[in-house]
């Protein structure tokens, strides 16, 4: 039998950092070495490869010719110097839960209804490429096929470009979906404080991002006064305060920001920032509370500008709602827990998922796994073996049953015991 252990540390060689995370940016040249390993693996396991268009891998097992599929997986890129579990496990979970089916379908143990496929979604993380759940969300309808391929790195390479440098480009139609499920790191703390094995997530938050564009006036950092000044990074370090006390004003932790990324121009030592771009993010476990600290981040904004110094504007502003996962897959996730003596908890996502893209569109169930000390998007990111392991038999069990009956079937008794 493929063991889950030993793949999941072949697979980390691929962006290795030396610290022991992990730097697999979209499309790059590490990404594409680690998805030409990932594709021999499904061949080996018995899958049939597909690729689309904007860089979606499947491997499918089609047990009923014609039937449709249900999907499992996750993503394999990574954020720089990021962790190797965020997204990766959940791929290689579901391959190996898949590879458990397919030989119990070949002995006769289990008799599907539909199809099944393993996909690593291109472009979760939206670090080389904006917006995240980029593949995903190409592949539901959620974000135009062209639009995703037109968009740009920072050097000016778009994904169309890079996706055939990595060769990571197809031509393939994606399998029909009639459902998904996915497995994650938590990302959070949650788990590991209740002493709880699995998370059955619910719903995720409410999110909004935002490109804040500072305008200021360049001039010489030695020549000119400070009151002839409109610096346009003094402006921005105004706005990183101005999104962390948006967050502060309302109770510990129902509302998170954060800046993470900032671009200055012309970004010479001596010379006064003439402009500043920001990366905002906006969160919230309510989405009335995400629409009042949009309005005061707005109205902090308007303050800076009042000032004179400097004009602060937002350029582009997207909103990701809450996404409620249907109660037949939580139900149906718990049951399965519950039958192999794991305790599991329900709770909301404050992380953005693949599975959030398909739970828009099919029936869709995600489970996450602890993370020590919740640390993720950091090199020290780490789940223990033995909960990585019971990942893997959860996921097996929930594609066990969808393969069966679909998740938004309301037997759900029917789906546990049948």
């Amino acid at each position: 039998m493929p063991d889950l252990l030993s793949d999941f540390t072949d697979w980390s060689r691929f962006g290795a950092t030396p610290a022991g995370g992990l730097d697999r940016l979209a499309a790059g040249a590490a990404h594409a070495d680690a998805r030409r390993w990932l594709t021999g693996r499904m061949r080996d396991l018995g899958a049939r490869l597909r690729v689309d268009g904007v860089g979606n891998a499947f491997g499918c097992y089609e047990w009923v010719p014609g039937a449709p599929f249900v999907l499992i997986g996750s993503h394999s890129d990574s954020q720089p110097t990021a962790g190797r579990f965020d997204g990766a496990y959940g791929v290689l979970a579901a391959l190996h839960a898949a590879a458990r089916l397919d030989r119990e379908v070949s002995t006769g143990a289990v008799n599907p209804e539909f199809n099944l496929a393993v996909v690593d979604w291109f472009n979760e993380e939206g670090a080389r490429f904006q917006p995240s759940l980029m593949g995903s969300g190409a592949c539901t309808g959620a974000l135009d096929a062209d639009a995703v391929l037109a968009a740009v790195d920072r050097d000016g390479v778009t994904v169309a470009a890079a996706l055939a440098e990595a060769g990571m480009r197809g031509t393939d139609t994606p399998p029909e979906a009639v459902g998904y499920a996915e497995v994650h790191v938590e990302q959070g703390r949650l788990l590991e404080d209740s002493g709880a094995d699995i998370g059955v997530v619910t719903r995720n938050w409410a999110v909004r991002k935002y490109t804040v564009v500072v305008h200021g006036e360049q001039s010489h950092t030695g020549a000119t006064s400070i009151a002839d000044r409109h610096d346009a990074l003094l402006g921005a370090a105004r706005v990183i305060v101005a999104a962390r006390d948006v967050a502060t004003s309302f109770p510990v932790d129902s509302v998170l920001s954060a800046v993470g990324r900032i671009a200055v121009a012309p970004g010479s030592p001596v010379v006064v920032a003439s402009r500043a771009t920001l990366d905002v993010d906006l969160r919230a476990a309510d989405p009335a509370d995400l629409q009042v600290a949009h309005e005061r981040l707005a109205a902090a904004l308007d303050a800076i500008s009042l000032d004179g110094e400097v004009r602060v504007e937002i350029a582009a502003c997207s909103r990701r709602p809450v996404v409620e996962f249907p109660a037949t897959g939580v139900r149906l996730a718990e049951d399965v827990a519950e039958d192999l003596g794991i305790r599991a908890i329900r709770l909301a996502t404050r992380a953005g998922h693949d599975a959030i893209s398909l739970a828009a569109r099919v029936p869709t169930v995600l489970v996450f796994v602890p993370s020590v000390a919740g640390v993720s998007h950091n090199e020290r990111e780490l789940t223990r073996d033995a909960d990585l392991l019971r990942g893997v038999d959860v996921l097996t069990g929930i594609a066990r049953a969808l393969i069966r009956v679909p998740v938004d079937h309301t037997l759900v008794t029917h789906v546990r015991h049948s």
